[in-house]
């Protein structure tokens, strides 16, 4: 059997930087656990502008179609932001999205005990969440069509359109609701079905699909906004979130705060089964380049650490070191080891970039 295949765009600002923490983990495996990954590296963003004058090189792009996984560190930085907009860093990171169909974008957030007092809400609200919002990526309001500013009469008027076909919202629920079947067989779909025909057709669909491919699964609605405010609450409540793009793209932000740092979070992005069955995926850290912090080994490795978490999960079938990685995180925080951006008035032990990834192989070596 062939051996799994990465694509590692690291990309730019701190992307390298965390991105060599994955790269010693895959290392691991290969000496401690007999895994061996075929990996390639390529550029993207802003360094790939800086060698070929685009931020994804189309032979860049044929080599993500064809691996099992891409793995991406950030991309952007304030030296990019005169560009034209067609060729800025960010560009290539949409396209990576856009042309290998990742539909379903899966954003974990999930608070460590060692962390919940970082959080803005109380400890007994966050300790122990565990949810994952599934946002559709390719379609809704940033997507369609008209769009624009345009001249009406004497003034400018700015047009956007939500339009969801029934094939992309059932697409995306069924990947929400394969992943509760994972988890805790729950998922609350969230729309406006209230005040949007768009949410009506998502609310029906969504049933529908349940009731025809999922019926073991609890299924839920709520009104997207209704849902933020139950985030705030009680976000225990939940388990699997899914719902479009615009609401998808605030209520994981706002998740992603309940866990107490921006520095924490994975994500993965997936779409159909390529020929080996496994999904096209491309797993990120959610935090971006961070110009400011570059090069001085104060970045946070864990969100890419745990981003290649979810690729062993989700792309190579390796649930269980995925939960070994997931694991050695955990104990790392547990024993008081901070990145710059962790440091809280409790303290704790101040580390770099480097030193936390070699914590991390550390707690893995004692889970063996």
């Amino acid at each position: 059997m062939a051996n799994p295949s990465l694509l590692i765009l690291a990309g730019d600002g701190i992307g390298p930087e965390v991105m060599a923490e994955v790269k010693k983990i895959i290392g691991w495996f290969g000496t401690k656990r007999g895994v061996t990954f075929d990996v390639t590296e390529d550029l993207v963003g802003g360094c790939a502008y800086d060698k070929h004058g685009t931020p994804l090189h189309d032979d860049t792009m044929a080599k993500a179609q064809e691996v099992d996984a891409v793995l991406l560190g950030a991309v952007g930085g304030p030296q990019y932001d005169n560009l034209d907009f067609s060729v800025k860093p960010e560009r290539g990171l949409l396209r990576l999205r856009k042309e290998m169909d990742l539909f379903s974008n899966l954003r974990p957030a999930q608070c460590f005990d060692a962390l919940a007092d970082f959080s803005s809400l109380k400890r007994d609200v966050v300790a122990g969440l565990d949810i994952v919002i599934v946002r559709e990526l390719t379609s809704g309001v940033y997507f369609g069509e008209p769009r624009g500013i345009f001249t009406e009469g004497n003034e400018r008027v700015g047009i956007n359109t939500q339009r969801y076909t029934e094939s992309e919202i059932a697409r995306v629920a069924r990947s929400a609701f394969e992943l509760a079947r994972r988890r805790n067989n729950k998922v609350c779909s969230m729309e406006k079905a209230n005040v949007m025909e768009s949410g009506i057709l998502w609310r029906q669909v969504v049933q529908e699909v349940h009731d025809k491919e999922y019926p073991d699964v609890a299924l839920t609605h709520m009104y997207a906004d209704n849902g933020a405010m139950q985030l705030c609450r009680w976000p225990k409540q939940f388990d699997v979130i899914v719902t479009d793009n615009l609401f998808g793209d605030v209520l994981s932000d706002m998740a992603a705060m309940l866990t107490g740092s921006l520095g924490m979070l994975p994500s993965a992005s997936l779409g159909l089964p390529m020929a080996n069955g496994r999904p096209k995926a491309l797993y990120e850290p959610v935090h971006g380049s961070a110009p400011d912090i570059a090069g001085q080994g104060k970045a946070n490795p864990i969100a890419c650490i745990l981003s290649f978490a979810m690729a062993l999960r989700y792309s190579f079938d390796m649930g269980d070191d995925a939960t070994r990685v997931e694991k050695a995180v955990e104990k790392v925080l547990a024993d008081g080891v901070r990145t710059a951006d962790l440091m809280g008035p409790e303290g704790g032990v101040p580390v770099t970039t480097s030193q936390m990834g070699d914590a991390v192989i550390a707690a893995l070596d004692a889970s063996l």
